[in-house]
């Protein structure tokens, strides 16, 4: 009984009740895992464009009007209000743990403990997710991160190098390894680095910015900006 009452109350302050009936993942965790319709998938999309986009209020606004059992959009009700510095994003991910969608739920609540420099939970769940989804660069970049805050140069290396091979066209690994390098002192590997992959000034600049945090007594969360958004 106390376990059904802490289910329950956990969903409440994620909003995710459902209509007065029993909440999905409190029947079975795999449950709005299914396929959507073709309006549901519409409806995602406009959601994750105004995201995109930054337009973040709008994006929720579109997402609440889709049923609330699917998966999807637990996940992305969660990512937008762990965007917008908002509560309810934790226990939506928690809710999703164990379901279709656990790697994902994993990375967010890794994301949600590194932005309040608790690495060591965050490389728990970061780690969790990476064991699910191995080939899912945004998580093993954000794994690095974690371990590039912990001064933990060639975990943190060895995870930015799996994200740029897993994906070329994404800067964000190369940006952090850029950073790592500078750490290090190596420009002539951080400049030829830049060169290589068409990296900006600013993009090399925001790197060195990030390097010279790393290097104070207290790197809180010099490299955590570079973390999936």
């Amino acid at each position: 009984m106390k376990a059904m009452i802490a289910s329950l109350t956990l969903l409440m302050l994620g909003g995710c009740a459902s209509n007065g009936q029993t909440p999905w993942s409190a029947l079975n965790p795999n449950a709005g895992c299914g396929p959507l319709s073709q309006e549901q998938q519409l409806s995602m999309t406009l959601a994750d464009d105004m995201a995109k986009d930054g337009k973040l209020h709008a994006s929720l606004a579109n997402l609440q009007s889709l049923p609330d059992n699917l998966a999807d959009v637990r996940l992305r009700k969660a990512k937008v209000y762990r965007l917008l510095g908002r509560s309810e994003a934790e226990p939506l991910y928690r809710g999703l743990l164990g379901s279709c969608l656990a790697a994902e739920a994993e990375h967010g609540l890794g994301q949600l403990a590194a932005a309040r420099a608790d690495y060591g939970q965050a490389q728990a769940h970061l780690q969790r997710a990476a064991r699910l989804a191995p080939t899912d660069e945004k998580i093993r970049n954000d794994l690095g991160v974690v371990y590039l805050n912990q001064l933990r140069i060639e975990d943190a290396r060895f995870e930015f190098l799996t994200a740029m091979e897993l994906k070329q066209s994404d800067s964000l690994a190369a940006l952090n390894l850029v950073t790592l390098l500078l750490y290090q002192d190596d420009w002539t590997r951080a400049a030829e680095l830049v060169s290589r992959l068409n990296l900006s000034p600013e993009q090399f600049n925001e790197a060195q910015t990030r390097a010279q945090k790393l290097k104070t007594p207290s790197p809180v969360t010099a490299a955590a900006t570079a973390m999936l958004k």
